[in-house]
């Protein structure tokens, strides 16, 4: 069930700078210059969904995130961690020219194992798609919206 996120009215809220010929947006989370890649742009913009629309807490999101995937090293997008600092929502970002395929949601599956998060999310922009893990069954459920932030 594919969400409609609000993403492309968030777009004013990028910071852009153009420097020695290259395009640069200002990393929410990273407080730093970041060069504008259109994963980039995808992650910036779902960062400001999070904090400005779902009232999440910046100091609850990690991004690009290290894990070790069976003895791999690899680098999550966005974890977003609850309250108590347990991790929620784990985000898989693509550029909005790559199509969300069932490679994507196993990519994403694969991150989530040793993590063991109750809600993934893959999005490209115009298209984004979450759903909740039952670890004790091990099934999965599609969602007609990201879940409501715990506290």
């Amino acid at each position: 069930m594919e969400l409609q996120l609000p993403l492309l009215a968030l777009q004013p809220k990028i910071r852009v700078e153009q420097r020695d010929g290259k395009r640069y947006l200002w990393g929410l989370v990273r407080r730093k210059w970041l060069v504008l890649q259109p994963e980039e742009l995808v992650r910036q913009l779902l960062l400001h969904h999070f904090i400005d629309d779902l009232g999440i807490n910046k100091n609850r999101l990690a991004v690009e995130r290290g894990l070790s995937v069976n003895g791999l090293q690899k680098r999550c997008d966005l974890l977003v961690f609850d309250p108590d600092m347990n991790p929620w929502l784990l985000v898989e970002c693509k550029a909005p020219a790559v199509s969300l395929t069932e490679a994507t949601f196993r990519q994403i599956a694969t991150y989530n194992l040793p993590l063991q998060v109750p809600h993934l999310l893959v999005c490209n922009g115009p298209q984004a798609y979450c759903c909740s893990v039952d670890w004790e069954v091990k099934d999965f459920a599609f969602l007609e919206r990201i879940p409501a932030y715990p506290g």
